[in-house]
């Protein structure tokens, strides 16, 4: 856990007030800052978590992804695809896992050059026990409550879909 900065000031509402008397006010600025802080501080909670495990927050999540699929098991390429991650960070975070006993690689009967990762009864008790214990911490926002949690998530949505992550009329079914 990060040790708390315990200022006097809000020291993104102060680089608002000097950004605006220098270039004008540009709310995206104190914004951009405020997000960025949070995943900073988010992250560094939830790595405190996962970390005991052997885990980091992105190992973490390929292990809820394989648990979320209906045989454990998806190819590297689904992996990546549904992370929203590059094809190397999947194979370093496949390697590692594999290593700690988390995973194994099989290969793809589907696609005879492929590999499936595959979780192993380990790696599920690993995702349980962190999964417990993030919830526990309500992954770091439990100064949030639902509603506030759900009013996050839909203020960054239109950041995703403007990134190209998916299309809103893809999911609903409207073209």
């Amino acid at each position: 856990m990060p040790k708390p900065l315990a200022l006097d000031f809000d020291p993104i509402a102060r680089a608002g007030e000097l950004w605006t008397r220098r270039w004008g006010a540009v709310p995206s600025m104190a914004a951009i800052t405020s997000v960025m802080r949070a995943h900073q501080i988010l992250l560094s909670r939830v790595d405190a978590v996962v970390k005991p495990y052997g885990l980091t927050f992105a190992r973490y999540e390929a292990l809820v992804l394989l648990t979320f699929s209906r045989a454990g098991q998806l190819p590297l390429s689904k992996i990546g695809e549904r992370l929203m991650v590059h094809p190397t960070s999947v194979t370093n975070t496949v390697d590692r896992l594999e290593r700690d006993g988390l995973v194994a690689r099989r290969p793809n009967p589907a696609d005879g050059r492929g590999v499936l990762a595959a979780i192993t009864d380990r790696g599920r008790e690993v995702v349980e026990q962190a999964t417990r214990e993030l919830m526990a911490i309500e992954f770091g926002l439990e100064g949030y409550d639902d509603e506030q949690c759900v009013q996050v998530f839909e203020l960054l949505r239109p950041l995703r879909v403007a990134a190209g992550d998916f299309s809103p009329a893809a999911e609903t079914g409207e073209h």
